[in-house]
């Protein structure tokens, strides 16, 4: 088949799906089951169709079949969990044209590194809630654009009730999946995610059908796991290095060993999808250690997809994703965390027929 007809079903499958996430609720049609095969995680909602971790890109990625969405948690000042990629919202939100929080601007070193600009814990989540959130990759995702300004900054509690509620429409169950993003930062300057994290999960009585806890530092997941929510948790691996404020190197952490001792905390891994590529066998090690694998970022734009796997020289143009998710789902992941979820159904779709 030749790769303008396959880029065009790519577009006429997404237009249909975007038809329907946007159409009134009532209108809507949602998918209502999962076929058999990995599960599909929305990367903040379906980042690549709507500005990230809004109402809309949570609500598209429902709609369009994804069986878990994936908040990224940061606190405000007054300590309330609110749903950033980063802490630093300069990039997510339209603070910077807002006169009345110039003065909020600064620097701040965040795991060992200096980043300036807005910073959640610095606001009260009654100045959060006056922010409008914008598209993140402007230059890569300009679609997005469009909706900028018409979406605002979402507590965790807010997430919650809308998977709630997104699985009384769709008939599945879906799972919220957190992150703790810079734990050790925030355990530094007072404003711990761990104990508010759990709070809020008791609060609401989710259950390990409804609720997956995630994070790059196994420190964090040990605080979790000492709190015997009955909760499946899931450690984030990184290409290289170590995970902040931690001796042992992502390295250490995929070896047979390594993943013996994530074994006895946690039952999910999820690798870059790098490094799921053969001659790695940290899929195959990872099975054998009990856990189970999820493998991130997908997505569909050139620059983000394998050199076979890239269609023509523009970066923000699509590829064959498509071809993507056919080599991982074969591999045997467990689930994919993509930006664009749609697309990750339809190839689970294709794979089970």
């Amino acid at each position: 088949m030749s790769p303008a007809p396959r880029r065009r079903s790519v577009l006429l499958a997404t237009a249909a799906v975007t038809a329907a996430a946007t159409a009134p609720a009532g209108a809507a049609t949602p998918v209502r089951h999962r076929a058999s095969g990995p599960l599909v995680i929305g990367h903040r909602g379906a980042a690549g169709w709507r500005p990230e971790h809004t109402a809309d890109a949570y609500t598209y990625a429902v709609r369009a079949g994804a069986d878990w969405i994936e908040p990224d948690l940061v606190p405000t000042k007054d300590h309330v969990l609110v749903v950033r990629h980063e802490n630093e919202i300069g990039g997510t939100t339209d603070v910077a044209g807002r006169p009345e929080f110039a003065d909020r601007r600064t620097t701040r070193t965040v795991d060992g590194r200096a980043v300036t600009g807005w910073f959640t814990e610095d606001f009260h989540l009654r100045e959060l809630r006056t922010l409008r959130t914008v598209e993140r990759l402007p230059l890569v995702r300009n679609r997005n654009t469009v909706f900028d300004g018409r979406g605002r900054v979402m507590t965790f509690q807010e997430v919650i009730d809308l998977a709630r509620r997104l699985s009384g429409e769709s008939g599945r169950r879906i799972a919220v999946f957190p992150e703790t993003k810079h734990p050790t930062y925030f355990r530094s300057i007072g404003l711990p995610l761990e104990e508010e994290l759990i709070r809020v999960i008791r609060r609401n009585r989710l259950t390990a059908r409804e609720c997956v806890v995630q994070s790059f530092e196994p420190s964090s997941l040990h605080r979790i796991a000492a709190a015997r929510l009955g909760l499946p948790l899931w450690q984030a691996l990184g290409t290289s290095g170590s995970p902040y404020g931690h001796a042992v190197t992502y390295k250490d952490m995929m070896s047979p060993a390594g993943l013996r001792e994530i074994a006895s905390y946690a039952q999910w891994i999820g690798p870059d999808k790098s490094s799921l590529v053969p001659p790695h066998t940290l899929l195959a090690d990872a099975h054998a250690a009990g856990l189970k694998v999820g493998a991130y970022t997908f997505r569909a734009e050139n620059q983000y997809l394998a050199a076979a796997h890239r269609r023509g020289t523009a970066p923000n143009d699509f590829g064959d994703a498509f071809a993507e998710y056919a080599f991982h789902y074969g591999q045997g992941v467990d689930a994919v965390v993509t930006d664009f979820p749609d697309i990750a159904v339809q190839a689970r779709e294709g794979l089970r027929r």
